[in-house]
């Protein structure tokens, strides 16, 4: 095997935008120690998060590692589902990666697998805090998402997009009960809030 592969999603719970999936391919050889505090992105401030994003984009410009993120709009959440969803972001990282599948071994975080043509996967249970690679995933994915969100604020005003990101707080419910929904808030998630 000639790359590791880590995957991870961000995003399958908010009210509100994209759920993102965030996968890091680094050679099988690569020192994880070369970069300190990688962990689950959850685990780490908004500020860290964004610090070891420059890092790791430093590194893919140097040729590196790479890292892609697919984002599947709140639409698509609606009409195919949660997993589904999740599912199509997926199999788009890996086409970005240019992976081949009998070239790289892939580390999946949680539920998640990748299409069966990636014999050499495995799915592990809270790697995003045990896998330093799949740690790296869950950072990009994170970090581009809560990006993406910033800019969908700026189209709809007022509901606040840029502090919660679209997750279900006090005060995101509270301005879906005035305002009701809008374009880039998943229906199917807030069948009991929309006026």
């Amino acid at each position: 095997m000639k790359f590791l592969i880590g995957i991870d999603e961000a995003g399958r719970g908010p009210l509100a935008g994209p759920v993102s999936v965030g996968a890091m391919m680094v050679p099988t050889d690569f020192d994880f120690n070369a970069i300190k505090g990688i962990r689950d992105s959850k685990k780490l401030s908004e500020k860290k998060r964004d610090a070891l994003f420059e890092k790791f984009e430093a590194l893919r410009d140097k040729g590196e590692i790479s890292f892609a993120v697919a984002l599947s709009p709140a639409s698509v959440i609606d009409r195919e589902g949660i997993v589904p969803a999740i599912r199509s972001a997926l199999a788009e990282t890996l086409r970005s990666l240019g992976a081949g599948a009998n070239e790289c071994e892939i580390r999946l975080d949680g539920s998640l697998s990748a299409p069966k043509e990636f014999i050499t996967q495995s799915t592990i249970i809270r790697g995003d805090d045990t896998e330093p690679v799949i740690s790296m995933a869950s950072i990009v994915a994170k970090v581009l998402r809560d990006r993406h969100m910033k800019e969908i604020a700026r189209d709809y005003p007022g509901y606040g997009f840029e502090i919660h990101k679209g997750y279900g707080t006090a005060a995101h419910i509270k301005v879906i009960r005035e305002r009701g929904l809008s374009a880039v808030h998943r229906s199917t998630f807030c069948t009991r809030l929309a006026r």
